[in-house]
């Protein structure tokens, strides 16, 4: 392979326990997402990362652990807060399992507007830079020029690069709007890809943890979300 790259799902957080839409709520991990992160952590040295470990370090120390806003993950607008199986069941599943269907804008009432609008990491951009909602479609087209712009340059380099997301693997699986909405790729776990000179995959992605433990924290990202019989 060419070059590598190294993708990685935040580790579970609190709302994820309540089963509440988060998006860009930007809610405090769990004991259990804490534990996640660690083992994520852990699993990239051992699997040859070391040069990797100073981006988890440094940015939590500065208090900086941000993700540009091209790459962050899609905004649930109105929905953010909400109970998801309570919402599944009240609105239908499309609300939030569509592709192309954002979900209802947030609204400057909302409780949480505050929280994203008077963010500090958002201070310099405009009301219409900043997206009151995102359906996945909307997501993947704001990530995609980063990715190529930015990312695969650096990859191009040689430098190592860890993408603490995973929207982009739609583009690098070349996923259909209906696959992608079926993956479930688990919290905590890196994934890895090994890349031609194009930048495209040359073997399917690769976990760097036990298959156990994968399949267990890919059952956990799937049962979350729906309507309750």
């Amino acid at each position: 392979a060419a070059y590598k790259q190294v993708l990685i799902r935040q580790g579970e957080v609190a709302w994820n326990l309540e089963n509440r839409f988060g998006g860009w709520y930007d809610a405090n991990l769990s004991p259990a997402g804490d534990e996640e992160a660690k083992r994520g952590g852990q699993a990239l040295p051992d699997a040859g990362y070391e040069t990797i470990r100073t981006l988890w370090t440094v940015p939590d120390a500065i208090d900086q652990m941000w993700l540009p806003v091209r790459l962050k993950e899609r905004r649930y607008g109105g929905l953010t807060g909400l109970n998801k199986a309570e919402t599944a069941a009240e609105r239908g599943e499309i609300c939030r399992s569509s592709y192309d269907v954002p979900p209802p804008p947030m609204e400057p009432g909302d409780p949480f507007y505050s929280n994203v609008r008077k963010d500090r990491r958002y201070a310099d951009l405009t009301e219409d830079q900043l997206p009151s909602c995102n359906s996945l479609k909307d997501t993947l087209a704001r990530a995609l020029p980063f990715w190529n712009e930015e990312i695969v340059p650096q990859i191009k380099k040689g430098k190592w690069v860890l993408i603490a997301a995973h929207g982009i693997v739609r583009h690098l699986e070349g996923l259909s709007e209906e696959a992608v909405m079926q993956l479930n790729l688990p919290t905590g776990i890196p994934i890895v890809y090994k890349l031609d000179k194009s930048s495209k995959p040359i073997k399917p992605m690769q976990f760097l943890g036990d298959e156990e433990t994968v399949h267990e924290a890919m059952e956990a990202v799937a049962a979350p979300g729906k309507a309750k019989k």
